[in-house]
């Protein structure tokens, strides 16, 4: 059997890519295994869908370490370390982390943006989208440099910004779309399909090129995939 990569998915809030990636790897044929979701708030919501999945979970309270941004993240890596973790996933992880801990995970942390990357970085995407009078919209998998959504793009999807298009139906579209190539991201990094190389990402992977989706729709063992060709 295939070796599966314990990784963690830090969160603050309900976690829905979370969930989509705890449903992934719910297949044996996924090559990361979810081994700890760890959550900066007791209140996350995700925390009891992680629980009910039978996935271990994790609270360090950020507010705890008042402007300890070393503390928290110290405290944090112990509890990495316990669960043995390789790779780190954030979904809706809001603290922005220091160059050291990025530094400590570089190439090994990955993010998930709503927006295409590089336009749109920060917070508030779909307005700003929407303001901005584009035509496509999107969502981004990278992996996680200092600076603020930044780092190597490994996914992207795009959606049509529609006539009439309000932050929440723009928004919708777009997160039915970080559910779908999160995974796909994920198990790329995982089963040692990514290279990094001047800091653009080259992904050697069956569905790895796609038009307005990459990766394209669906999830599949890696291997299967090859077979299909």
């Amino acid at each position: 059997m295939t070796r599966r990569v314990p990784t963690a998915v830090l969160i603050s809030g309900r976690g829905s890519n979370m969930a989509a990636l705890l449903d992934a790897a719910a297949d044996p044929a996924y090559p990361a295994r979810i081994a700890l979701v760890l959550s900066n708030r007791a209140d996350a919501g995700g925390l009891e869908r992680a629980r009910a999945a039978g996935i271990p979970t994790a609270v360090v309270e950020s507010r705890a370490f008042k402007g300890d941004r070393a503390g928290f993240e110290v405290a944090m890596e112990a509890m990495l370390a316990e669960h043995g973790i390789e790779l780190v996933a954030l979904a809706g992880f809001m603290r922005v982390l220091t160059e050291g801990f990025v530094g400590r995970w570089q190439d090994r942390l990955v993010n998930i943006h709503p927006s295409l990357l590089p336009s749109f970085k920060g917070l508030d995407t779909h307005a700003r989208a929407l303001a901005a009078g584009v035509r496509l919209h999107g969502c981004t998998v990278h992996l996680v440099r200092h600076g603020v959504d930044e780092g190597p793009i490994l996914a992207q999807a795009a959606v049509p910004v529609l006539a009439g298009d309000t932050e929440a139906t723009l928004g919708a579209r777009v997160l039915a779309e970080e559910h779908r190539i999160y995974p796909a991201a994920l198990a790329w990094l995982a089963a040692g399909r990514v290279r990094v190389a001047g800091e653009i990402a080259h992904v050697e992977a069956p569905g790895a090129d796609g038009a307005l989706a990459n990766p394209l729709p669906g999830w599949a063992p890696l291997s299967k995939r090859a077979a299909e060709g």
